[in-house]
């Protein structure tokens, strides 16, 4: 199975392996296909270099983990035409449902409000199921 993960859940399941993000990110990565884009994986880098997470993660842990993430996870292109489309409210949410259309991903794994309302809209037009990770988890 081809998933997309919100940069949100991976960092949760950096901080907090062992709590829900954390367990659903290990299936993903056991089992499924995580899928990257240049734009979803510019956003957890950037987002995993923050100062604020200094007390939980040195240096090195980021960079294994970005490394880890990026070498285990397939990458796809999105097209220019599903690139100008927009979904959510918030338009910079629209790179993840970008990357799972542009690869027929079946799930969008997100705590994202913004996301998580899209749920008929895309599962209707693109039979892509968005899910909270304890939702997933059941799944996977």
């Amino acid at each position: 199975m081809r998933i997309v993960v919100d940069t949100n859940v991976l960092i949760s399941a950096v901080l907090s392996p062992d709590g829900v993000p954390g367990q659903v990110v290990q299936k993903v990565l056991g089992s499924h296909l995580m899928v990257f884009t240049n734009a979803t994986f510019a956003e957890l880098e950037s987002r995993l270099w923050k100062p604020k997470f200094d007390r939980y993660i040195n240096l090195e842990e980021r960079k294994a983990v970005l490394h880890d993430v990026r070498a285990a996870a397939i990458w796809v292109d999105v097209p220019q035409d599903i690139a100008g489309e927009a979904y959510s409210r918030d338009t910079d949410d629209d790179k993840f449902i970008h990357a799972a259309i542009a690869c027929n991903a079946e799930l969008l794994i997100t705590g994202d409000q913004d996301l998580l309302v899209l749920v008929k809209n895309l599962q209707d037009s693109h039979q892509l199921l968005v899910l909270k990770p304890v939702e997933a988890l059941v799944l996977l």
